[in-house]
């Protein structure tokens, strides 16, 4: 699912402006209950209770105690696994510092208290993802994911290549 949700679009409600504002998904990270590195890995309550929701549900958590990162869950109802967003490009507000997770999610105002566990598939919640451009494999980088410590070798981090909103790329891309 991480590959398949690039070029995917997150709307999100902007209440001021009265509109939604759309961005495109051009950086994402895998993690599956069996992976070290995820929140759900041997666990199931607490915060890796939203990791096993039905899939496009929100996951939310807050990292290093002041950045908040975004998930959708992917897999079925019971088995948790979810997708990061690391980087989004905004559609229309070039402007928005949307690179890296915790500033996409600063960007865009999201935090725990107000997303995790909200389905990303109903647009009455003011955030929801949809289809959007495919991006074809050779304009695909897979490489290892960041910023982790444990399973950091696992090559489930996906990213637009030459897009300038990705957070980290690999040398030579």
């Amino acid at each position: 699912m991480a590959r398949a949700l690039l070029g995917c679009q997150l709307w999100q409600f902007h209440p001021l402006a009265g509109a939604w504002r759309a961005f495109h998904i051009v950086e994402t990270e895998a993690y599956t209950q069996n992976d070290p590195a995820c929140h759900a890995y041997n666990r199931t309550k607490g915060r890796a209770e939203t990791l096993y929701s039905h899939p496009g549900t929100a996951y939310v958590y807050l990292i290093y105690g002041m950045y908040h990162c975004l998930n959708v869950v992917t897999e079925p109802h019971g088995t948790a696994g979810a997708v990061l967003f690391r980087a989004l490009e905004p559609v229309d507000d070039h402007s928005l510092k949307t690179h890296g997770p915790g500033r996409l999610t600063k960007a865009l105002g999201i935090n725990r208290q107000a997303v995790n566990g909200i389905p990303l598939t109903q647009w009455e919640h003011g955030l929801c993802l949809s289809a959007g451009q495919e991006y074809p494999d050779a304009q695909v980088v897979q490489t290892t994911r960041i910023g982790i410590t444990k399973a950091a070798d696992y090559p489930w981090r996906f990213y637009v290549k030459d897009n300038p909103r990705v957070s980290v790329r690999e040398p030579g891309h």
